[in-house]
């Protein structure tokens, strides 16, 4: 929404930025359409082999910078793209358009580029969308090499110390080429609190705005924004008055900051003497060494989905046990919830012959692939199992809606722990299994989960997605999506009833349990487990050792028999002003 030089979109990731905007205007160039003479004809074939193998180069050397900064499995990301770029078959099929038609080679590139386009948005498939992304990121930098321009969506950022970037989507493969010193914010057109790349900003403690619609008509680059990644605002060319309360309000973190430090190796017991325990999600792996800095009692949620995301194939066993190595040698005194893969909506690998589908996310996709197809679910299985013979390991299956799905896992997790026992290789006997809680369905069954379930985990971003009937991804229904809602509320009570009376543990890992007001709704409905993001967790953990339990649990009853999710946060807001400053739990 815009009114004056006010923009407003989602805060997504709390903080105060004020720089300079650099728009990335990441689009395809205008290609002239040119012939060429028949002598001209294989000097056009050379140079679009010149550009691919330009740009596969520098496809390559982002690999190997993301490698250094990130990790083996972030720089993943790009062995897509050059597969994409290096296609022979789509190669071969631009050189015969040039040969036949005497075209050059942007303009034949260009031709059989928006039909390969055109063939994957024809799908009618929203798993398509990452590799479409990507697709279109490759043809445009070898575009813009064969006209002579740079192939670096980043370029302008290397004439600025400090910026907040504003582009219309914050893809994968841009994201983690940021430069993290140098970027101070993010406006983006697209995305919500759950999208990707604002979980991303969140774990990486960059302020960040999204679904800011008419953020690129508006933001001129080089000109002066304040962003809130708390309320979601941003301010074009703020005024004095607008940047000195922006001033206080950085103040007013700068000394919840201090408070933060000290209570990030705290113990997190409320002032009425309840322990919660805090656990971190780790979905990158430089997040490992934050969620330890920040005092994490172990991994709650260890998500799988980025050793596959944008790759060639699946990986292997032992490069899945070594990353589960990496991850358990960090919490060595502490329990690591790995969950299975979550395939399926926009995360396959790039070989893996998926079906089309209407709609993914309410399709094949998370525990039923890996049952349907037991050879990607086997490698990891035998992974985990090598892994818990050293590690305090416990194993979640996403997206459970049947008890059968769960005793078939659990066969498997048998038949794999036998052979490597007959093989002679060090493993576990079996693993501590659990049901991650993230639809309706899992939430009605829960009794009968119970029954054959080592835990229930509730992932809330899921939950509140299928029970709203909101796309999370959906910057349109971004207010609609809410936690908070009681209808969500109320599965939550359920979950924790049902757990309880089946002696088993129950924990929350969806972003959810990292926002403020909604960890004191999960504290007062029950909840002593929390697994939040790693920027978050000192936030939480000072939360916690402010607002009594006692508190906490008569804000939670009352918020319980409200009608809206407007009502239940205005609730939570009044019952935590008198132990902290308000204005620091959101708008």
């Amino acid at each position: 929404m815009m009114t004056g030089r006010l923009l407003r979109g989602v805060g997504v990731s709390p903080g105060i930025a004020l720089a300079p905007a650099v728009v990335l205007e990441w689009r395809f160039p205008e290609v002239p359409d040119r012939s060429v003479g028949p002598a001209e004809v294989e000097g056009e074939v050379r140079r679009l082999h010149e550009a691919v193998g330009a740009v596969a180069e520098y496809l390559n050397m982002l690999r190997e910078r993301v490698l250094h900064r990130a990790g083996l499995e972030e720089s993943r990301i790009f062995e897509a793209q050059i597969m994409m770029v290096q296609d022979p078959d789509f190669l071969a099929s631009v050189e015969h358009l040039i040969r036949k038609n005497n075209l050059s080679a942007e303009t034949a590139f260009e031709f059989k580029a928006l039909e390969l386009r055109v063939a994957f948005q024809g799908t009618s498939n929203l798993r398509m969308r990452e590799r479409l992304a990507d697709l279109s990121a490759t043809q445009i930098r070898v575009l813009r090499h064969l006209m002579g321009r740079s192939d670096d969506e980043l370029a302008a950022l290397r004439e600025h110390d400090h910026v907040i970037v504003v582009a219309h989507e914050l893809s994968p493969g841009l994201t983690v080429q940021l430069d993290r010193d140098q970027l101070l914010g993010l406006v983006s057109e697209e995305g919500t609190r759950t999208s990707h790349a604002a979980i991303l900003a969140h774990s990486l403690g960059i302020p960040a705005v999204m679904g800011a619609v008419g953020a690129l008509d508006r933001i001129k680059s080089g000109s002066l924004i304040l962003i809130d990644g708390q309320t979601g605002t941003i301010r074009m060319d703020p005024t004095p008055e607008e940047l000195e309360v922006a001033k206080a309000q950085a103040t007013r973190r700068h000394k919840l900051d201090l408070e933060l430090e000290g209570a990030s190796m705290s113990p997190a017991v409320t002032p009425d003497g309840e322990a919660i325990t805090l656990m971190g999600n780790v979905d990158l792996p430089d997040e490992i060494e934050l969620a330890v800095r920040h005092g994490a009692q172990g991994v709650g949620l260890l998500r799988t989905e980025f050793l596959v995301t944008g790759r060639a194939n699946l990986p292997t066993e032992d490069e899945q046990l070594e990353y589960f190595r990496r991850v358990g040698a960090a919490f060595p005194n502490h329990v690591v919830v790995i969950r299975t893969y979550d395939l399926g909506g926009d995360k396959f690998p790039a070989a893996f012959e998926a079906p089309t589908e209407a709609n993914p996310f309410l399709g094949w996709r998370s525990i039923r692939v890996c049952l349907d197809h037991p050879e990607i679910f086997r490698p990891q299985i035998r992974a985990m199992l090598r892994i818990a013979a050293e590690r305090k390991i416990r194993v979640m299956l996403p997206l459970i809606t049947r008890v059968d799905e769960v005793t078939a896992s659990k066969a498997l997790v048998e038949e794999e722990a036998a052979k490597l026992k007959a093989a002679g290789i060090r493993a576990a006997e079996t693993l501590e299994i659990g049901v991650m809680v993230e639809t309706p369905a899992s939430v009605v069954m829960a009794d009968r989960l119970a029954r054959v379930a080592a835990f229930f985990s509730v992932g809330t971003n899921d939950l509140t997605q299928y029970t709203l009937a909101v796309d999370r991804g959906s910057a349109q229904l971004a207010g609609r999506f809410t936690p908070l809602d009681p209808a969500v509320l109320r599965q939550l009570v359920a979950v924790r009833q049902a757990a309880t009376r089946a002696g088993i543990p129950v924990s929350v890992c969806g972003e959810m349990a990292s926002d403020p007001l909604s960890a004191l709704m999960l504290i007062g409905m029950g909840y002593d487990t929390l697994s939040v993001a790693p920027p978050t967790l000192p936030m939480v953990k000072w939360l916690v050792r402010q607002v009594p339990a006692s508190v906490c649990r008569a804000a939670a009853a009352k918020a319980l028999e409200a009608d809206s999710p407007e009502a239940v946060a205005a609730i939570l807001r009044q019952a935590a002003q008198g132990h902290v400053d308000k204005r620091l739990l959101g708008p």
